[in-house]
């Protein structure tokens, strides 16, 4: 994208996504975009493509990893799509806006990426089936949802991994219909946390062959959050055991949480609000602000009582919208890896 184009985009984006009331204006009311219905029943793999007439959508993995010269690593690829109407089209003339995100974490560097990029003109966009997600040259593919290839290039890094499915989606909430508010905010939410890893990271020191596992997050709306919600914490938990968890707070003038716990065989069991927590242990100042990473988590339910560690504290997002997000260790009750997201720290 050109210079102009680029100016053009960000001024189009920002005024919804920044400007706006709420972490990227989610919290603005959802006028003529789609809802989330409660008697949606998600089909696949229709619903792992696109769907315009929701406002904001986004494909998400994150993975922890490990090299073979014995260095933790973190990896991040997001296409995020958003609509300035409830449409598709041709060309110039669609509403739909996309942005890739794309970063490498170690424990002393993080290396971040960003793509933008306008529909309906081939510069990006999502196929279902074969499932293909692309923003430029980054692209996720294959010939299903269980067998792709991920890729990304930056001027500081690149990378080049398979992902392997070991188990089942998992649908977050009621069948994948996702409460964010107390009001009744919700979001279309379901995940694919069992994918094995393997691969080649490149960094300005060179290659390094790695393995791991990967965690994929797929969600969609138009107001997933209430006018009062600043931001959110989310938490991807993989533990020993073969269990998982999901949790997130999300921060306003009465907090919400929501949790998932997916056991190693895949089933899930949703937790309503008040049921996970998130306390913040430790504070990192980080691009201009104090950042929480080190956290206290617990699902008292299942016996989750842990402390959550930042592999690398700067892991700060600087884009377009800025947040934090990285590689986190697990430590207490259940020992493991995850991935840690905080948003609304702009400002």
């Amino acid at each position: 994208m050109n210079g102009k184009g680029l100016a053009l985009f960000i001024f189009l984006w920002l005024p919804m996504h920044s400007m706006a009331q709420g972490f990227a204006g989610l919290g603005s009311a959802a006028e003529d975009f789609a809802v989330p219905q409660r008697s949606t029943v998600l089909q696949f793999p229709a619903d792992h493509g696109a769907h315009p007439q929701y406002r904001i959508e986004w494909w998400y993995v994150t993975a922890n990893l490990m090299g073979s010269d014995g260095i933790p690593y973190g990896l991040q690829w997001t296409l995020f799509r958003s609509a300035l109407a409830p449409r598709d089209g041709q060309g110039w003339a669609t509403p739909q806006l996309w942005m890739g995100h794309a970063a490498v974490t170690t424990p002393k560097a993080h290396f971040v990426a960003e793509r933008l990029a306008r529909g309906g003109i081939g510069q990006a966009g999502v196929t279902a089936d074969p499932f293909f997600a692309w923003i430029d040259d980054w692209k996720m593919e294959g010939p299903d949802f269980n067998h792709m290839r991920l890729t990304a290039t930056a001027p500081e890094f690149a990378y080049d991994v398979q992902l392997i499915a070991k188990g089942p989606l998992v649908l977050h909430g009621q069948n994948g219909y996702s409460v964010k508010s107390a009001a009744g905010q919700a979001s279309h939410y379901y995940s694919q946390p069992f994918f094995q890893v393997s691969g080649t990271l490149t960094l300005p020191e060179g290659q390094v062959p790695v393995t791991g596992s990967a965690w994929l997050d797929r969600e969609w709306s138009s107001q997933p959050l209430a006018q009062d919600q600043r931001g959110w914490e989310w938490f991807s938990l993989s533990f020993d055991s073969g269990d998982k968890l999901m949790g997130f707070v999300l921060r306003g003038d009465t907090d919400y949480t929501s949790g998932t716990w997916i056991s190693a065989d895949g089933t899930a069991t949703a937790f309503p609000n008040g049921a996970f927590s998130a306390f913040p242990l430790t504070r990192h100042s980080v691009a201009g602000r104090e950042v929480p990473t080190e956290w206290r988590v617990r699902l008292p339910d299942k016996g989750i009582d842990v402390t959550v560690s930042a592999l690398n504290t700067d892991a700060w997002m600087a884009t377009s919208v800025p947040y934090w997000e990285g590689p986190i260790t697990v430590a207490g009750s259940h020992a493991g890896v995850g991935y840690l997201e905080m948003t609304g720290y702009d400002n």
